[in-house]
């Protein structure tokens, strides 16, 4: 069974960063696609970044430019950079996987949350204004 589990999160004033980071593990396949995604209070679960494990990304409209994915395929780690934090940005972070041989490219792995299969347990981002 993949297990997921995330680090990171925290409440920081708008404007400022935070560093998200999942690891995935279990998997008798090597390599996964990892995804973050996010929730507010009476809102859907959204996407907001994705990376195949090749390195390919897609990233929602609403954090182009200040939301960065990268990995360390070497431990199974993706991260998440967020910069220029806005309040609307306010939501449960959810890392998700898939292992590499099931993945969704990457820009529809980022629309299509219930392909997903392994999903963390979510951690808490709060931005300020």
């Amino acid at each position: 069974q993949v297990q997921v589990v995330e680090s990171g999160g925290g409440s920081v004033q708008a404007g400022g960063s935070l560093r998200l980071a999942c690891s995935a593990s279990g998997s008798a396949y090597d390599g996964y696609c990892m995804g973050w995604f996010r929730q507010d209070a009476g809102k859907e679960r959204e996407g907001v970044a994705v990376i195949s494990s090749d390195g390919m990304t897609a990233y929602a409209d609403s954090v182009k430019g200040r939301f960065k994915i990268s990995q360390d395929n070497a431990k199974n780690t993706v991260f998440l950079q967020m910069n220029m934090l806005k309040p609307e940005d306010t939501a449960i972070y959810y890392c998700a996987a898939e292992v590499a041989r099931a993945c969704l490219p990457p820009e529809t792995g980022l629309l299509y949350r219930h392909h997903w299969p392994y999903w963390g347990q979510g951690t808490q981002v709060t931005v300020s204004s």
